[in-house]
């Protein structure tokens, strides 16, 4: 695995660009840090084989794909040892309606975030994927009212001043 250290600013250049907009020719991201297109080229798929650019994703609207509800959802577990955490992990991963998960710190074990197309589909998924059989204490549910940046920070705000 590279180390941060092993990265040099061409590198750091390639992964800013690709981070906004990971669809731009090799041509374009030679341009704009001053590499041949073989040499960009390399530096990506390098990047990619080490696992630093881990992922190549579409930032999808919900809403136009029938989710358009998200929901962040703090989960704790009835039991925190390895275990429990690892088996809801793998069970919570293969969920289609949780669009991300993170096992935190802190009172809670687990952040969610849902995304389904109503409240009844909600209702579905929390009878099912965070019932007691599952090793969940408790839940609770923060429902997201607006979006406002999606994604890395550094792409493109969704509120304009």
């Amino acid at each position: 695995m590279t180390k941060i250290t092993d990265l040099d600013e061409f590198d750091r250049r390639l992964i800013e660009l690709v981070r906004v907009d990971n669809l731009q020719p090799a041509r374009t991201l030679a341009g704009k840090v001053g590499l041949s297109i073989s040499a960009v080229l390399r530096r990506l798929r390098r990047l990619r084989d080490e696992k630093v650019i881990v992922a190549d994703i579409a930032v999808v609207d919900p809403a136009l794909t029938g989710s358009a509800l998200t929901m962040h959802v703090l989960v704790r577990m009835r039991e925190a040892g390895r275990r429990p955490l690892d088996e809801f992990s793998r069970y919570i991963a293969r969920r289609r309606e949780v669009t991300g998960a993170w096992e935190v710190t802190g009172e809670d074990d687990f952040v969610l975030k849902v995304q389904v197309a109503s409240m009844e589909e909600y209702d579905a998924f929390t009878r099912t994927a965070l019932s007691d059989e599952n090793g969940i204490l408790t839940f609770k549910t923060y429902i997201s009212i607006r979006r406002i940046v999606e994604g890395d920070a550094s792409t493109r705000p969704l509120l304009r001043d």
